[in-house]
């Protein structure tokens, strides 16, 4: 099934206590359009970007078979920027400097020929366009929502009704226990999934995921490694390798759903790797297959 992407195109300033790389390439939807073309070849974006998105950039998109006719070019505007600088744990980062530039008054247009995708990532952008992106596609198989803090804080009902909407949902830890408003994930990934997804998936940062069906629950480990450079984009990289499992299934059932997960979390560890897109963009399926392996060899024992 074709995958249709709405979200972010952006330039990124990141500072690590490992270094640092200005101008780099980032925004949820590359991040995840980018790790789901190693699955699928149907991949098109809905975006904006301003005249300083150069054609190289479009050439790495184009060069992973990525559609990007949806994406708008704002003549004499600016792409969204943003600068953060990451503390020793990862997990901590403080926020620099955000432009939203011709992000701002993004009007997410679909066009006529993606109108019937089977598959729609939303990323995490407003609430209230995921919405309109939704009223713009006939009758998609599958909806995967992103969202963030600052939506769940500041537009809880349009989240709500969106959520409405929406097969699989994203979000990370301390985001399950905001929008839930329990602080006990089993029972917030209950809550939520009463407002609509059925599955959920609960990103714990170095500490894993948990997928959450009507079949039960589904802990997944982090992958160790002894060098981790830029966790920026890591969440929507997991996206992108869950859902591209997913596209190439031919019935979607909880045991997909693990190995999606999967997937998404050896997507995910490459990225973090080096910084920005640079390592998830020059990836192989033999890399990736290694890497699913050896996450299955984590937690199996022999009888």
């Amino acid at each position: 099934m074709a995958i249709l992407i709405v979200g972010s195109l952006a330039f990124d300033d990141i500072e690590t206590p490992f270094g640092s790389s200005m101008n780099t390439l980032g925004g949820s939807s590359t991040y995840i359009a980018l790790s789901a073309s190693y699955f699928s070849d149907a991949i098109q974006m809905v975006g904006v970007v301003g005249s300083d998105f150069e054609e190289s950039h479009f050439k790495l998109l184009h060069n992973r078979n990525i559609d990007t006719k949806g994406v708008q070019v704002v003549e004499e505007g600016k792409t969204f920027r943003w600068a953060g600088r990451y503390h020793y744990d990862m997990n901590t980062r403080d926020t620099l400097d955000t432009q939203l530039n011709v992000f701002a008054d993004f009007d997410p247009r679909v066009p006529q020929r993606y109108q019937d995708t089977g598959i729609v990532v939303l990323g995490n952008i407003d609430p209230e366009l995921q919405m309109k992106v939704l009223d713009q596609i006939q009758k998609p198989e599958m909806v995967i929502l992103d969202t963030m803090n600052f939506w769940i804080e500041g537009k809880p009902e349009a989240l709500k009704k969106t959520l409405s909407r929406v097969d699989v949902f994203i979000l990370n830890d301390s985001e399950a226990r905001l929008l839930s408003g329990d602080p006990n994930l089993v029972k917030s990934a209950r809550i939520i999934r009463e407002m609509g997804p059925q599955t959920l998936i609960i990103k714990k940062g170095e500490h894993g995921a948990l997928l959450f069906t009507d079949n039960g629950i589904f802990a997944a480990p982090a992958f160790p490694l002894e060098s981790i450079f830029d966790p920026t984009g890591a969440g929507d990289t997991f996206a992108g390798g869950f859902i591209g499992h997913l596209s190439r299934c031919e019935t979607i059932n909880d045991t997909e759903l693990r190995k999606a997960v999967l997937y998404g979390s050896a997507m995910a560890s490459f990225c973090v790797e080096k910084f920005g897109t640079e390592k998830i963009a020059d990836l192989t399926m033999l890399d990736i297959e290694d890497r699913y392996d050896s996450f299955l060899e984590l937690s199996r024992i022999e009888c």
